[in-house]
């Protein structure tokens, strides 16, 4: 579960990132980039661990 906060954490510094250069359109892929890295460890939290299978 660590892991999953640790994500979202990466994804938020890396799509604030993203917001500062969004201008241009490095920024607009560093920002979603960031937004799916976000994404994706929010549904990891909900995901079920394999030991409860």
């Amino acid at each position: 579960m660590a892991v999953s906060w640790i994500v979202v954490a990466v994804g938020v510094v890396v799509s604030l990132l993203g917001w500062l250069m969004t201008p241009s359109a490095w920024g607009y892929g560093i920002l979603g980039f960031g937004l799916a890295w976000i994404v994706l460890g929010l549904l990891d939290l909900f995901r079920e661990p394999a030991r409860g299978r």
